[in-house]
């Protein structure tokens, strides 16, 4: 796999401290190691565990041994899974086993169901801790689990693109995938997150890094196409667009699987299965803020709105008289 994940973690992502650049290719070699490590960004509630859950089920189906990963402090990415019940997180079960005085085993923390393998590193109560070094605590646990030894044809991050702090970036900073994928809708609160992700892919390929963006996968698609847009503005394709389907909401909102082979959805999430896991990783070209804007029409973004200046009297509810300064100014001999 890549280099050691727990040596990645000791260096801040802040360190910017290198020559800056720019690759000659526009595409990263495909990954040498038999391993695929994916990471997967996007907005939070936007379905990203919904879609990991499919895919990696999808995946497994055809074959593939599927390693899925919980980088949200929510952990809620394995709940659908295994149908609505949450398994022991990496970081709570590592501190109880160090109250107790024992180590913890790969059976303590890592469940299957149908041939996917899961995991949740969880996070910190709110107001209790970091959730970005939550997740470097969980990655230096899987390295000594034997991370690197495990062999698995795909391991997929579920990482929360909204945080921008640095346990979060930690896979595209410090190489730990060999691509990153984006989940995104038809709004513009989701297509800003996917925007940011891509800008950080942008920003450490200039730094020498091998990280592309392998694709969109657009969820709750209700066909207004500003995702499909995004994504040719951006340079990456689509790998999937799931429809904003009442059957699809319903069943998610039950943590029912619906990524299985003969199902009505079946089709869908075996191609989706085959682009992930073929879409070569790319450099992206991240959108400005107002091209991200023209994604969507004036009503929508309220660009017909005029900036007007606040004044001091504004700020203070009163007119201040400006008085003439009472400094010695003295000329100069």
């Amino acid at each position: 796999m890549n280099a050691s994940i727990k040596a990645a973690a000791k260096v801040a992502v802040e360190d910017i401290g290198m020559t800056i650049e720019k690759p000659d290719s526009s595409k990263t070699s495909p990954a040498a190691e038999r391993t695929q490590i994916i990471a997967i960004y996007g907005k939070g509630g936007i379905g990203k565990s919904f879609t990991l859950a499919n895919l990696s089920y999808m995946m497994a189906q055809l074959g593939k041994k599927v390693l899925l990963i919980g980088c949200d402090p929510k952990s809620d990415t394995t709940s659908l899974l295994f149908g609505g019940k949450a398994c022991p997180t990496i970081i709570e079960t590592s501190s109880k086993k160090k109250q107790a005085g024992d180590e913890v085993q790969v059976s303590d923390v890592c469940f299957k169901r149908d041939g996917v393998f899961a995991m949740e590193l969880g996070g910190p109560e709110v107001g209790r801790g970091c959730g970005g070094r939550g997740i470097i605590h969980g990655f230096e646990t899987l390295e000594k689990l034997g991370f690197h030894d495990w062999g698995f044809d795909y391991v997929l991050l579920d990482f929360l693109g909204d945080v921008v702090c640095g346990g979060f970036g930690l896979p595209i900073a410090r190489d730990m995938c060999q691509k990153v994928i984006v989940v995104a809708s038809n709004d513009l609160q989701s297509l800003y997150v996917a925007n940011n992700v891509c800008s950080a892919v942008e920003y450490f390929r200039k730094l020498g890094g091998n990280v592309g963006v392998a694709g969109m996968v657009i969820n709750k698609d209700d066909g207004t196409g500003e995702a499909e847009a995004f994504t040719k503005k951006a340079s990456i394709p689509v790998l999937a667009a799931i429809p904003a389907h009442e059957d699809i909401r319903r069943k998610s909102a039950n943590y029912e699987i619906i990524g299985y082979p003969q199902g009505e959805w079946g089709a869908l999430f075996e191609e989706l299965a085959i682009n992930v896991a073929d879409a070569p990783p790319q450099r992206p070209t991240p959108l400005s803020q107002d091209q991200l804007l023209n994604l969507f029409s004036g009503e929508t973004v309220g660009r017909d709105v005029e900036l007007e200046p606040a004044t001091l009297t504004d700020m203070c509810g009163v007119e201040k008289i400006t008085k003439p300064s009472l400094e010695v100014i003295y000329d100069a001999v």
